[in-house]
Order: structure tokens, then sequence, then C-alpha cells
């Protein structure tokens, strides 16, 4: 997910200003001091003759512990592929039965919790902070999985699902509007990139150690991943953007020297960042009157859009039930193993995805993404048509490389990308709303898909269920070409002009 879960960069939230055509947004306001004072946020620092840049590693360290969250999420998605077909596994190891509708609402109630807490985490975070409410998150994390291994029930199963899915969720919101506020724009989406590629980790972990030990021990190690993110990311700084926007100015300079290196002068973007707020408390409006700029409307009609092709192309589905999909296709494969290949090539493609999204652009790689979803589903339709009709011993490969390049190109380009692209088509006086609203849109989608794919290929069988998603991911494509702009080396003040325009 995919989900990869936002604001900034992926799942990210929080600068603040207007978003009326008539007063000036914070962005503007921003890019305007820039020109002004000489700087840009990657602000080069003239000191005895020398330029001295920010340092990026502590960014980069700063970044990947906060998205240690996503390795949990992922494992809490993946865990149901190890327990087999129907949840066959799962049963055997619990020693009670589940129905294959149960073990539909098994998979189906991690991302239902994720759709509850979207909104409700981006307003706690700008209360308590990014920093405090992703540490709290990992106390909900370990309550749900002490529920499913000590489960006794499906009822167990049904509240620790939705409880870690809960959580998961959070991290969806609350990771990329961190590394959005403490990262560069030159290394934006990078670093943007990297809560969809511990995610894709995650996933691969469960794939991995579901062929080594039953679901109940995959149970405990998936809780102890949560507590190891809480102690690791205990150490790292709360954003600048936060205590600015608390209105503590020292704490805002330590957090700068912090994740720019104490020979960077952070007093030029710390100023211009401030007086962005404060010009936006100035001229502050209704987050209603936001919501009808021309440039909100787009980026709602962009965001949401994104995020509805992300899911309805099935992808969570195909990470779901990839061991059952392998299985009902009859390839050469066991499905363990084939859920492990899929996995690789996942965590593969998305860190190929960090470093080259800042260099071919979000909307080249979406629309390549979008087309080879199309093609592999349409492909993975005919294969399970021909199951039906004929003999395709000797195509068995066809369904794993099918799956394989659809997962690659999927996180390439839609997997990371519309939750990148969230933080930066919004305004930042409504992004934390706005975003988290989109992030609920994506979840309760993943939560539709996850739901009723066994009852679609009851209803439309496998072939049948493929071509559906061929189908939308061939309107995707549409979308993509006719609506997404490009924002490669645009700063947030440029995104938000064009948007106007």
């Amino acid at each position: 997910m995919i989900e990869e879960n936002v604001y900034e960069s992926e799942p990210n939230v929080s600068d603040y200003t207007q978003a009326s055509d008539k007063t000036p947004l914070l962005q503007n306001t921003q890019s305007n001091m820039a020109e002004k004072t000489g700087i840009s946020q990657e602000t080069l620092v003239s000191q005895a003759g020398q330029t001295i840049k920010a340092k990026r590693l502590p960014q980069y360290i700063a970044s990947l512990a906060a998205t240690l969250g996503a390795v949990a999420a992922g494992m809490t998605l993946g865990w149901t592929s190890p327990a087999g077909t129907n949840g066959v596994n799962l049963a055997a190891t619990y020693g009670f039965s589940i129905t294959s509708e149960e073990f539909s609402w098994i998979g189906a109630f991690t991302p239902l919790g994720a759709a509850v807490v979207c909104i409700p985490i981006g307003i706690l975070s700008d209360i308590i902070g990014r920093r405090i409410s992703m540490l709290i998150l990992t106390v909900p994390f370990t309550i749900g999985w002490l529920c499913i291994i000590f489960a006794n029930s499906v009822t167990m199963f049904y509240v620790g699902r939705f409880i870690t899915g809960l959580s998961g969720g959070a991290f969806c919101v609350t990771a990329p509007m961190y590394t959005a506020e403490i990262a560069e724009s030159a290394i934006r989406g990078s670093v943007g990139s990297y809560f969809q590629l511990l995610l894709s980790v995650g996933i691969l972990l469960a794939y991995l150690l579901g062929t080594c030990v039953d679901m109940f021990y995959l149970s405990i190690i998936s809780a102890t991943v949560p507590l190891i993110f809480c102690v690791i990311f205990f150490f790292m700084p709360e954003t600048p953007t936060f205590y600015l926007m608390k209105e503590n100015e020292d704490a805002a300079r330590a957090s700068y020297i912090r994740l720019r290196g104490n020979q960077y002068n952070v007093e030029p973007e710390l100023t211009v960042q401030k007086e962005a707020l404060e010009e936006s408390r100035r001229n502050k409006v209704s987050f209603l009157t936001a919501l009808k700029s021309k440039a909100c409307i787009k980026a709602i009609i962009i965001s949401y859009g994104l995020m509805l092709f992300q899911q309805l192309s099935g992808v969570n589905a195909i990470i779901f039930y990839v061991g059952s999909i392998f299985s009902s296709a009859g390839g050469s494969l066991k499905p363990d193993v084939a859920s492990i290949i899929v996995g690789a090539m996942q965590v593969g493609a998305v860190f190929v995805s960090t470093l080259i999204v800042d260099r071919l652009g979000r909307r080249l790689l979406l629309l390549i993404s979008i087309v080879a979803m199309f093609l592999c589903t349409l492909i993975l339709g005919i294969y399970f048509y021909l199951t039906t009709v004929t003999d395709t011993s000797n195509i068995g490969w066809l369904p794993l490389l099918s799956v394989c390049v659809f997962i690659i190109l999927f996180s390439l380009g839609f997997g990371p990308l519309p939750w990148m692209m969230i933080g930066e088509l919004f305004a930042p006086e409504i992004k934390g709303i706005a975003g988290s609203s989109a992030c609920l849109l994506n979840w309760l989608m993943a939560f539709i898909v996850t739901k009723i794919y066994s009852n679609l290929n009851n209803a439309l069988q496998s072939y049948g269920t493929f071509w559906l998603f061929s189908l939308i991911c061939g309107i995707g494509i549409a979308f993509v070409l006719l609506l997404v702009p490009e924002t490669k080396g645009k700063t947030l003040e440029q995104i938000q002009r064009e948007l106007n325009t």
C-alpha cells in the first residue's frame, strides 16, 4: 500500500498559509522573501570566502528513523499472505476454524482501522507535535499485536487487526509529514519515498518470516518492530516547522542546527519561514474559504484521483492475497516462494524510485507505472481465463511475471508518488486536513478492495476481477495525461501559483 499509506512528500503536513486568490499564500510569501534576501531552502552561506552547504546526513538519518514505523505497518499488511488461502495456516496455528468470509474481514479490518485514524492523527500532530504523536503510536500498535498473539476467537483477530491498522494508518500521515518538514527541497522527493520503501521492506519481512515460523511467532516478531522504532526515533528532533507554529523560535533554531549542521547559518531559512507563518496569521481565512481557491480545487481533484487509481488498480488485493493468487493459478512455484519474490521486487523498485524521482519527474513515472499496471492486470485476466478453458501448465510462469512487473512498476510510480504529491499540491494551511482526508479516501478504498476481492472472484471469476482492475487502470492513464502536472524541480510556492492559473 501502500500505501504507501501524507504530505509534503508522501503521507506530509505542515506550514500555514493563505490559499485565497486575493490573499498571498504562505508559499508565495516565502518565495518573495527568499528573492529579497537572495536565499533558498538550500541556502549557501558565505563565511570567510567559503560557501557552506547544509549537511544532509542528519536529514537522511532522521527521515529513516521516522519511517521505521512503516516497517511495522508493512508487516501488518503482509501478515495475511502467510496465513494461507482463506486463513488455513492461521486456523491450524491457533486451533479454531476460520471461514473464508471471516478471513476476508480479518484482512479488511486493517485498512478500515487506518481509514478511521487519518483525520484525527493529523489534528493531533498539530497539537502535540509530529514526534510525540509518532512515539505514542507504539502503544496501540503493541496492544493490537497482543490481541492477535493471544487470540482465542476470530473476534480477537478482528480487534487486533483493526488496532494495528489504526496505528499503521497513522504512520502514513505522520511519517511523511515529518520527513517533508525536516528536508530541503532538493532531497524532498528522495526522503519522501522512504516511507513506501520501508513499507515494502515490512511486507517482505512478513513474507520471509512466514516461511520460517508459524503465525503465532510471526505475530510476536511483528510486535517487536514498533518497540524498536520507538527506541530509535526517541532521539530524533521535532520539526522546526512545528516549533515555529507554536512560536518557539529557540527550539526551532536548535532543531534546524541538528538537522543542517552547526556550521550552517540557519538564520535566513528560519527567518523566511517565521515571516511566512506570521504573514499567514495576519491574513488568515477560514478553511472553507481556502477550499474555494482554484489551486485547492485542482489539488483535491488531482490528489483524490491519484489515491482512487492507486487503490482501485487492485494492488492491495494482490499484496494481501499474493499467496492464494499463485495457488489458484496453479503456477510451478510454491505460493510462499512466489510471495517472497514479489516482496523483494517491490523493495528493489521502491529503492530505485528514491534515486530517480527527482531526476525523471513525477508525471513521467506515474504514466509509466499506470500503463504497466493496465497491461499486467489485463494479462492476468487472460491467464485466469485460459485456466478455465485449456491446460496452462506450460505458461505457469506468466502470473508470477505479471505480478512482479505490476509490483515493480507500481512501486516506481503509483506507490510512493500520490503520497508525495499530496504534500506538494496543497497549500500549507489546508494541508493537514486535506492531506488527511486524502489518506482517509485511500484507506477506505483499500478496505473496499480488500473486503470485496473474494466476493468479486466469486461473482466475476478471477479473470473478470483482473479485467475490472485493468479497465480502471486504463481510465487512470487518461487521468494522468490530462490532469496531473509535473512538480519536479519546482518549489512549493511555484506549484501553488501554477495551480491558481
